[in-house]
């Protein structure tokens, strides 16, 4: 098909270079060999038929590499096609065994006999070129003078004109000989596309732009390129002159191709398939695909393009989960889309649905006979395996699986398990499949509907009897509170001054009244659970009661937080056994990290052992309160808003803190000597 010439010059750019192809007359291919060499082109075209490899009698010539250029093959002055040169290096493989061999090489008998090695070689070499919707293959014979025969060595070369193939496409270039003496070279190449048909993409905004002159007139095409089945034209357009063609986004699919060509008699198509890996277009065609059921027992999946996908027979029980596939023991089966396919079935059955799947990703899920027979039954599936010697056996397809009857499984199906079997063989059951290995069975429930009550009577004993003992609760929580509110006290152990001061702070929270919990008070659960255990089952009772975790933050706690928030954790061994503080805070920091904490915790510090500044960020998403300064205020948030006036009561417990934080505070020199309360703390802090 002839093309003009300014169109190939825009399909290879404006550069001289590229311009500068080689030009060839005529439209007889031809062949030449590298000088030393004779060969020879058959006239037409050969079957391709590589056939098997064969051993080599000895010295062979066979194909090392190939090579490809782009020449013009011109009709007219301005008609010209784009064509392929192909060129086949040639190399001597094998060693002269006997000099008999020279027959079964195909050459000539010499009356007189000679040196083999002296012998010359020929060689018919096949080329195989493929270009949707194009193949051909030609057969070249190939001639080396005995003087360039060196086993391993190169010859030289062969070199064909021309495979002719449009714009844009792609060719793929097979060599071998005949016969064949090793695996055929191959060679995949891809053409220059037309630079002036374009897709641009911003956003859901899809667009084909087409850049040519105003005087160009051409057609426009859109089209599914599909695999199975012939091309669906889509939209066909006449058009002059440069345009922009908005696409629908939804339209989009991997196989939607452009074809473009100058309305010019004999004109060259050029096709583009440029949604081929787009993610987007993928998804629009799986919303774009049905499947339809074609009575009495066969179906169809329409789509645009090809898939890669299996299908497979489900059961859907009304209102019980998932559709559960009956693979085995029905089998999968592949997809060809827009082609009839058979149910393996007897019957068909509302409940009986279709499931496609793509690379084990479930995609479209359909009960196709819902609209004919109705909507889902309440029936129970049996599944029969019939074994050697008529040995059967039953099970029903529950959501848990498959259930055998007569067992003792707590489930529907084993408590009914008798009255099923009798069911089917009294023929109240519908067969849906049946083959030599088991059958299916589709059994009513309907009449066993009445349990369904008894349950549902059971099931209101249970909420009045769960109403019942939320009331008790109710009531033990209304005590609970009448006792105060629960509060679990974290701190670090810096010292035994520290330690103290928090049991002066614990004692005298107990008199607001609140029930405190402190490790302090727990040494010996403590040394029986261990820090981490006696801290989750402190925090969950306190939660679950409405309490409050308070957080102290000491030098040392500030430190043991630091290090856990920059992933280090605290050192093995660095802690005492009882540290309660250090153990808990792989769960206190999830709660802060996660946002959690508001609502569970308060934080707290002593004036003057610690700066407020000090607290680390991420724990002031919840109250901190210096202490004693602050105690009012820090009372009313564990009480809560319901809690009692406490203005006696935070005198009372300001009173009994100031004399174990004074000790803390006299002498300065004496308070470093516990853990992270020296110099080197406050620097830390």
């Amino acid at each position: 098909m002839p093309m003009p010439w300014f169109l190939l010059s825009l399909a290879l750019g404006r550069s001289p270079v590229v311009l500068s192809l080689e030009r060839l007359e005529g439209l007889q291919d031809a062949a030449r060999c590298s000088p030393g060499l004779s060969c020879h082109l058959w006239d037409g075209d050969v079957v391709c038929l590589p056939g098997s490899i064969v051993s080599a009698p000895g010295p062979v010539l066979v194909p090392t590499s190939l090579q490809t250029e782009l020449v013009r093959r011109c009709y007219q002055e301005t008609d010209c096609d784009l064509c392929v040169r192909v060129a086949v290096h040639l190399a001597v493989h094998g060693h002269w065994e006997k000099p008999e061999d020279e027959e079964k090489l195909g050459r000539a008998a010499d009356p007189e006999p000679e040196e083999p090695r002296n012998a010359s070689l020929q060689a018919q070499v096949v080329l195989s070129f493929q270009a949707y919707p194009t193949a051909r293959c030609v057969l070249l014979e190939v001639q080396v003078p005995a003087a360039l025969v060196q086993p391993g060595q190169s010859v030289g070369s062969v070199v064909f004109d021309c495979f002719e193939a449009a714009l844009g496409t792609e060719v793929q270039i097979w060599s071998y000989t005949q016969p064949r003496y090793q695996k055929e070279l191959n060679l995949t190449r891809q053409l220059p596309a037309l630079p002036w048909l374009s897709v641009t993409a911003d956003g859901d905004n899809v667009h084909l732009v087409l850049d040519v002159s105003e005087e160009q007139s051409f057609g426009l095409s859109l089209y599914w390129n599909q695999v199975q089945g012939p091309v669906k034209p889509w939209w066909h357009r006449n058009l002059t002159g440069p345009q922009t063609i908005p696409l629908n986004q939804t339209d989009i699919v991997p196989c939607l191709c452009v074809q473009v060509w100058p309305l010019e008699p004999d004109s060259v198509r050029t096709s583009i398939c440029p949604f081929t890996e787009d993610p987007r277009a993928h998804r629009n065609l799986w919303r774009a695909a049905r499947l339809q059921l074609l009575p009495p027992r066969g179906w169809r999946l329409d789509a645009p393009c090809s898939l890669h996908a299996q299908a497979t027979l489900c059961w859907q029980a009304p209102g019980r989960g998932p559709c559960q596939p009956l693979v085995p023991p029905l089998p999968r089966e592949n997809v060809t889309v827009n082609m009839a396919l058979e149910f393996p079935l007897l019957k068909g059955h509302p409940n009986l649905c279709v499931q496609v799947s793509s690379w084990e990703k479930l995609q479209l899920q359909e009960c196709l006979w819902a609209d004919s027979l109705g909507p889902l039954k309440d029936d129970m599936l049996l599944v029969e395996a019939r074994g050697p010697q008529d040995n059967r056996s039953f099970c029903a397809l529950e959501p848990s699986g498959c259930t055998p009857l007569l067992s003792r499984a707590s489930t529907r199906a084993a408590r009914l398990g008798e009255q099923l079997l009798q069911d089917l063989h009294s023929g109240q059951c519908l067969q849906l499949w049946d083959d030599d290995l088991g059958a299916l069975w589709a059994c009513p429930m309907d009449k066993y509907i009445h349990q369904r009550w008894v349950l549902v009577w059971l099931a209101c004993l249970l909420f009045a009897a769960a109403l019942f003992l939320l009331f008790l609760l109710k009531k033990d929580h209304v005590k609970a509170a009448a006792r105060g509110r629960a509060a679990l006290l974290l701190y670090s152990a810096d010292d035994a001054g520290f330690e103290r001061l928090v049991g002066a702070l614990a004692s005298a929270l107990c008199q607001v009244p609140l029930r405190v919990a402190v490790d302090l008070w727990s040494r010996r659960e403590l040394s029986a659970q261990g820090p981490l255990a006696w801290f989750h089952a402190q925090r969950r009772r306190t939660v679950q009661e409405g309490g409050l975790v308070v957080l102290i933050f000491s030098p040392g706690a500030v430190a043991l937080c630091r290090e856990w928030l920059q992933d280090a954790g605290p050192a093995p061994g660095a802690h005492g056994p009882h540290d309660a503080f250090a153990a808990s805070l792989s769960c206190v920091l999830p709660d802060f990290l996660q946002g959690r904490a508001p609502g569970r915790y308060v934080g707290a510090y002593f004036d003057g052992l610690l700066h407020a500044d000090a607290v680390p960020a991420l724990f002031r998403a919840v109250p901190v309160f210096p202490l004693p300064s602050q105690l009012p205020a820090f009372l009313g948030s564990l009480q809560g808003p319901r809690g009692p006036r406490l203005g006696e009561r935070a005198e009372q417990v300001a009173r009994a803190l100031q004399p174990a934080l004074d000790s803390c505070l006299r002498p300065p020199g004496t308070a470093g000597m516990g853990r992270g309360m020296g110099p080197e703390a406050g620097d830390r802090t």
